[in-house]
């Protein structure tokens, strides 16, 4: 939710918007971002004394700069300050996207003037289409609207971990539930929200499921979309989809189930990942709960430990490996064959070995 910093009451515009999302099936971790993002916009606008539903141009612009030379808050709890910190162009880009959807929302429903929404995009012509795109016979479409507030950024790539650095992270996890969770999003490529909502009723383990009326052989998880789970972790696909797992993620398991079974609590919760250690003892996990364990677990490897990274990390694997870019989609759960565009990485000795491989220089009889 949004509160208004004026009258401390539910600010009603926001929260619409919010439920908008909610009831577009979005993950409770993206109406969570997005409410952080528009309090934002509402905050700065309140300190420029600016009407939210139009801020003008001049508005928008100073928005997009104020974000990134505006320092962040210190994350130091102790009485010295540490170095001041700020958003990046990548992060103020998100924050605007997500102002501008906010905007068209209030324009729908007659909140927000049409010049407003005007000033959101530019005309641009695309001199290099997108994989897919059709540009038209005479390139007639070339032509589209383009975000106008938005910085120009060279695109970062995804970040993955290494085989070494996975392995760390197994190594200098504390308990079995977070080595489990570890294994289990390196081995299958599983979303977080996947992943926190499983059911235990979800992990075929077995070599054979036919017992629970399921014929799929060898062990498996079954990645299901569910809009009621008590920890509102929600799949992003609306396809369900099964993913074989190894023998060493069923050790592991079996080790979490073994830490598990000591807390009475847990026994009656459907959930996969429940909390062990602290109170409620035995509810489903939650998503900051999850992101602190990562959190923690980062600052002891010395290194980012992000849960999607370790789904970069399968799909990276999977292609460098030679399987088959259909199967990695149906692995990953990707509906679109471009989404699998950002996954493979070519490493420092790909290359020299591609560059080795057609030498030249080199004499050839």
């Amino acid at each position: 939710m949004v509160v208004d910093a004026g009258t401390y009451g539910l600010h009603q515009e926001a929260s619409a918007y919010l439920a908008s999302l909610r009831a577009r099936g979005c993950s409770p971790n993206t109406e969570r971002v997005y409410a952080g993002r528009i309090a934002l916009y509402l905050n700065y606008c309140r300190m420029r004394r600016l009407a939210w539903t139009e801020p003008g141009f001049l508005g928008l612009a100073g928005l997009q700069q104020w974000l990134i030379e505006t320092p962040l808050p210190s994350r130091s709890t102790r009485c010295r300050p540490g170095p001041a910190r700020y958003r990046s162009q990548g992060t103020a880009n998100a924050v605007m996207t997500a102002v501008g959807e906010f905007l068209r929302f209030g324009a729908a429903h007659g909140w927000v003037p049409a010049a407003t929404t005007t000033l959101l995009s530019e005309p641009k012509v695309l001199r290099c289409a997108p994989p897919g795109y059709d540009c038209g016979e005479s390139g007639q479409l070339r032509q589209v609207r383009a975000a106008a507030f938005r910085f120009k950024i060279a695109e970062p790539g995804y970040e993955d971990l290494s085989v070494e650095q996975i392995r760390r992270m197994l190594a200098l996890a504390p308990r079995a539930r977070e080595r489990f969770m570890i294994g289990l999003l390196a081995c299958t490529g599983l979303r977080i929200g996947e992943a926190l909502g499983l059911h235990r009723g979800d992990l075929h383990l077995l070599a054979s499921s036919r017992a629970a009326g399921c014929g799929i052989e060898g062990p498996h998880v079954h990645v299901r979309r569910r809009a009621d789970n008590p920890n509102r972790a929600l799949a992003k696909s609306r396809f369900s989809r099964t993913v074989p797992v190894t023998a060493d993620l069923v050790a592991l398991y079996t080790d979490y189930q073994y830490e598990r079974d000591r807390v009475p609590q847990a026994a009656s919760s459907p959930m996969v990942f429940v909390n062990l250690f602290r109170p409620p003892l035995g509810r489903a996990m939650s998503y900051p709960s999850t992101k602190e364990m990562f959190d923690r677990l980062a600052r002891t490897a010395g290194h980012a430990c992000r849960p999607h990274m370790l789904r970069h990390a399968a799909a990276t694997r999977w292609l460098r490996e030679g399987v088959d870019r259909d199967v990695v989609q149906r692995l990953l759960g990707h509906a679109s064959p471009l989404s699998m565009e950002h996954y493979r990485h070519v490493d420092a000795a790909e290359a020299r070995a591609a560059v080795e491989h057609v030498n030249w220089l080199r004499e050839r009889s």
